[in-house]
């Protein structure tokens, strides 16, 4: 990835208090929503707005996109933001960014997982985007073993997320302390 940082620049770094104050935070998180039986964590009602505010604006590409484009903001967003952070060599942001997007996906994995069942409250018209989207690709049968492996895929990406953030904080520490020595030693 050395030719990220050649394009890019360095990572900004992050003090070894933010980031462990972070990385308690997303453990705490992370604890929270393996204890959750209801499939909908808190963080759940922004992705909420933003899932709405997907549908009309992809209905301009047909209905197959309007219905999809809940999911498709839900996760567009949070990878356009991480992106922005990413961009700006940001650790904390993007991690954050990173963990949202991926901590969409237990949600996503739920409802998709209800589409034939359809016992999930719903917001808006009542439809049920996975149970209309998976009618029509033919992959009803398939609801579980689909929305399994996309909460599969939120769980290792929210992980992968903070290992990246404690490796950063690591290396930024570690950076730290080399420089402080540095100047020590020229003293």
């Amino acid at each position: 990835m050395a030719f990220l940082e050649e394009y890019f620049g360095e990572w900004k770094p992050i003090s070894r208090y933010a980031g462990i104050g972070w990385l308690c935070f997303y453990l705490s998180f992370l604890i929270y929503a393996a204890r959750d039986r209801s499939g909908f964590l808190f963080l759940d009602y922004a992705n909420l707005m933003i899932h709405e505010c997907g549908h009309p604006l992809f209905s301009v590409f047909g209905y197959t996109l309007m219905i999809l484009g809940g999911t498709l903001a839900e996760l567009i967003v949070p990878l356009l933001c991480a992106g922005y952070f990413f961009w700006k060599r940001e650790i904390a942001g993007t991690a954050f960014c990173a963990f949202w997007f991926f901590e969409n996906c237990p949600y996503i994995g739920t409802y998709m997982a209800d589409a034939r069942a359809q016992v999930l409250p719903l917001v808006g018209s009542g439809d049920h985007d996975w149970g209309i989207l998976f009618g029509q690709w033919g992959l009803l049968a398939q609801d579980q073993k689909i929305g399994g492996v996309t909460r599969a895929i939120g769980w290792i990406g929210m992980l992968a997320a903070v290992g990246w953030l404690a490796w950063r904080t690591y290396e930024s520490a570690r950076a730290e302390e080399t420089a402080g020595a540095a100047e020590t030693a020229r003293f």
